[in-house]
């Protein structure tokens, strides 16, 4: 059970009424959650999480002009993710988008309080690393060679460089993405700077670390991975410029 942090504040978002107010009930009889709002209509709920961000986001796959999905990848900083749809199919897309759980529709409160329960345990560790990052979450790679492994929660995972887009700073963590995975690294920059190659990866904002052999180009001080924009900060501008001219 999650221990004695604050209760996780939680959007629920389905265009469907009925379902928001099932997902609701559910979060009104877990202690550990408090329903912070819901919204049907998911355009109007991903302006308000850039104003108002949460702890957790209950979200249907299944909308229209937006999916659960799409909707997620606007996101700058997604909170936890739980979601929620009537069919099977989109597992492997949550697993890409690093979901914390997915419920088939229709949700049972035991299978809803496993979900929370995966959540609250996932922010508790976040927090817990956010106070002291581990140093050795990124395994110092062999010379020459072409992958290293990152410490995924207890387990070191594998991860090829030619697979990796970009490194997201968030907090006192780091997001590496892959083309496969979004991989939650309790880490920091400066030891992605150290660990990754410099023939290969570079530094082109705070918060991001690119693959240079992934960006597709250089528009408004941006460079675009794969369709993702990803900020270029003043700082950075010129050793980018420089190394875009090489090729």
């Amino acid at each position: 059970m999650p221990g004695s942090t604050p209760p996780l504040r939680c959007l629920v978002v389905d265009d469907d009424p009925l379902s928001v107010q099932v997902v609701l009930n559910c979060i009104a009889n877990t202690p550990f959650l408090v329903a912070a709002g819901s919204f049907t209509s998911p355009v109007e709920a991903a302006e308000s999480l850039r104003t108002d961000p949460v702890d957790l986001l209950f979200l249907d796959v299944e909308m229209p002009l937006l999916s659960g999905i799409e909707l997620l990848r606007t996101l700058y900083q997604p909170p936890l993710v739980v979601l929620i749809t009537s069919s099977k199919d989109y597992a492997v897309e949550a697993f890409e988008q690093a979901v914390v759980d997915y419920l088939v529709k229709p949700v049972s409160y035991p299978r809803f309080l496993q979900a929370a329960q995966k959540a609250a345990d996932t922010a508790e560790r976040r927090a817990a690393a956010a106070a002291a990052p581990d140093p050795d979450a990124i395994a110092a790679p062999a010379p020459d060679a072409d992958y290293t492994f990152v410490k995924v929660d207890t387990k070191l995972v594998r991860v090829n460089f030619d697979d990796v887009r970009y490194v997201e700073a968030l907090g006192d963590y780091v997001h590496v993405v892959t083309g496969q995975s979004k991989l939650i690294v309790y880490s920091t920059m400066k030891a992605v700077e150290e660990k990754f190659p410099t023939s290969r990866f570079t530094r082109v904002h705070r918060s991001f670390i690119v693959n240079f052999d992934r960006i597709q180009a250089l528009e408004d001080n941006a460079v675009i991975i794969e369709g993702k924009h990803i900020p270029v900060g003043q700082t950075y501008l010129r050793e980018v410029m420089q190394r875009l001219n090489k090729f």
